[in-house]
């Protein structure tokens, strides 16, 4: 297993990933320096009620690899941001399942209470519909408005594929979820996926006409409503992303993720959380910038450069830079 990688290798990516500055081909890795911190992602725990085929951070109901954030950790790092005057817009929540931990709610309402725009992503399911929690939410609802986005995991527009995914049942459930969020004028969106041999406009029709006959105010050609995510299933020989890429493909390091995003995970066992600079690099501690965003973003050696991020992870290249995505 690599340690870059977090990830079993195949043979031909044995080198790869493996250098923090430079790629396998012996040419300087790119680097994404922060810009600012746009959105702050706190993963609330990795305990999930379902297990997918292909979850992106192995959330499930035994894995607790990453444990519950209290409403205390969260505090903490917005006292931070408000304190350095940081000027960050939004507070990122994701899991696991959040609204599995018991202290999701108090969370929300403190991120909410300071004047951030709130994401929260869910599977929209049981967790989400008890009734202690939707009485929280309208309460949220009812007092910050568009400021709370939930954007709920959908991974296809019919059934037999999104539960090929996330097993038998999960489909009505969390269209029941969605259907309870529309009804009560919740800022919601979707996220579907991308990897089941789809042009981009052929999924966007099937997900437009499951949003019409549901009638959810979702507009499916919008990419903020309608996130379609490309699948990492490390099944693929991937190429490593040297600075001459960012010529090559058009793109700039800004506009990758970690260039106005970070994350906040709590280990098990861990006396404090720690910052990641995303949200898919949950379990690989040699991505790990401290425990407070100041010592993030001086991080320095290994995996950083005066608090940039080095393009060293199979993910980095996949999802972000190849693949175009984004949590945010």
């Amino acid at each position: 297993m690599s340690v870059a990688t977090g990830l079993a290798a195949k043979p031909s990516d044995v080198v790869k990933f493996e250098n923090p500055d430079q790629t396998a081909k012996g040419e300087t890795r790119a680097r994404v320096p922060l810009v600012r911190l746009e959105t702050l992602w706190f993963n609330t725990g990795t305990l999930c009620n379902i297990t997918c085929v292909n979850c992106y951070i192995e959330s499930s109901p035994t894995n607790d690899r990453l444990v519950y954030l209290s409403a205390k950790d969260v505090r903490a790092y917005l006292d931070e941001i408000a304190t350095a005057k940081l000027g960050t817009r939004e507070i990122g929540f994701t899991g696991g399942e959040p609204f599995m931990n018991p202290e999701i709610l108090p969370m929300l309402d403190d991120a909410l209470s300071r004047g951030h725009d709130v994401l929260l992503l869910t599977n929209a399911m049981q967790p989400m519909q008890r009734p202690d929690i939707k009485k929280g939410l309208l309460a949220l609802r009812a007092a910050y408005g568009r400021r709370f986005k939930i954007r709920v995991s959908l991974d296809h527009f019919t059934a037999a594929l999104h539960e090929a995914e996330r097993g038998a049942k999960t489909f009505a459930r969390t269209i029941t979820g969605l259907n309870w969020l529309a009804a009560n004028d919740f800022h919601v969106a979707v996220a579907g996926r991308t990897c089941w041999h789809e042009v981009e406009p052929e999924a966007r029709a099937g997900y437009a006409a499951l949003i019409d006959k549901h009638g959810w105010p979702i507009d499916p050609t919008d990419n903020k409503q309608l996130m379609l995510l490309p699948e990492m299933d490390g099944s693929s020989d991937v190429p490593e992303i040297s600075t001459a890429c960012w010529g090559i493909l058009g793109k700039r390091p800004d506009d990758m993720m970690c260039a106005t995003s970070r994350m906040v995970v709590k280990r098990k066992g861990a006396a404090r959380a720690t910052v990641l600079p995303c949200t898919l690099l949950p379990y690989d501690r040699a991505f790990e910038m401290g425990e407070t965003l100041a010592q993030s973003a001086a991080a320095d050696g290994g995996m950083f450069a005066n608090g940039s991020v080095k393009l060293c992870h199979v993910n980095c290249a996949k999802f972000c830079v190849l693949g175009g995505g984004s949590c945010s």
